[in-house]
């Protein structure tokens, strides 16, 4: 897997990120993945002169998201509230054409807020920010989230939760696993508290026993009982112990017989 988590979307220009994200799944044989979001506003980070509104902010979320899936489809020409897009030439699009069919994109839903679950299900995947008043999210909170997606036709999403491990591989599997049991099929290794440029930070990421930042845990829209579940190598040789691991048919390129990696991968 190759991506960002996460790209504010409303702060970058849609059709750079597709040409970007569509390059990139070129050169790594489809693997790119891209995670959006509305983008933080705090007090610790810089202030660029960029639209802050909320609603505004979601408004032109929802617009990018769209635009960039039709520039991946080929089209030449997008008119939306904010975002204007025409190209006479059709190479221009064609060249950075995915290497797949569809390239992944992954957005950031509040649950259970209903607008932001709606902007979910025109996506692939979601990072979820559990707002519950009074407590910290939990893995019934990702049952209950699901189901409402699969109420509405979509057992299909990807599911990324993200957060911090204990060094100990057992620990580390007792952490993780309450997650993948509830449906979650990514885990993303995090260390948002500490300071970007600590030093501790920094041998912390160095020293991560099994040197990796994210680990495929299932695949989206099957369950453990059916060999749904799909751990990346280094959960295979412990990580994860006693989770299931049913690697999933290697795909093939659309723009060549050439086989792709398969989707279990770090």
């Amino acid at each position: 897997m190759l991506g960002t988590v996460l790209t504010p979307l409303p702060w970058r220009r849609p059709w750079k990120v597709a040409s970007q994200v569509a390059t990139l799944d070129q050169l790594s044989s489809g693997r790119a993945i891209l995670s959006v979001g509305l983008g933080a506003m705090t007090t610790d980070l810089p202030l660029t002169g960029e639209v802050i509104d909320l609603p505004m902010r979601a408004e032109y979320l929802d617009e990018g998201i769209d635009l960039i899936r039709a520039l991946w489809e080929g089209a030449t020409k997008y008119h939306g509230r904010h975002y204007h897009y025409q190209c006479e030439r059709d190479d221009l699009t064609e060249v950075v054409r995915p290497e797949r069919e569809r390239i992944p994109i992954w957005v950031v839903g509040v649950w259970p807020r209903p607008k932001s679950m709606r902007r979910v299900l025109r996506c692939d995947g979601v990072v979820p920010q559990i707002e519950i008043p009074g407590r910290p999210g939990s893995p019934d909170d990702i049952r209950e989230m699901l189901a409402w997606f699969a109420e509405r036709g979509r057992d299909d999403l990807d599911v990324v939760i993200d957060g911090e491990t204990p060094a100990e591989a057992a620990a580390a599997a007792a952490h993780v696993r309450p997650w993948a049991d509830a449906g979650a099929t990514w885990w993303l290794e995090t260390r948002w508290e500490m300071p970007h440029n600590s030093d501790e930070r920094m041998a912390q990421i160095r020293d991560r026993p099994h040197g990796r930042t994210a680990y495929r845990l299932r695949a989206a829209g099957r369950s453990p009982a059916d060999g749904g579940a799909c751990m990346s190598a280094p959960v295979h040789r412990g990580f994860v112990e006693g989770m299931w691991a049913t690697p999933r048919p290697r795909r093939r390129s659309r723009r060549s017989d050439a086989a792709l990696p398969p989707p279990c991968r770090t």
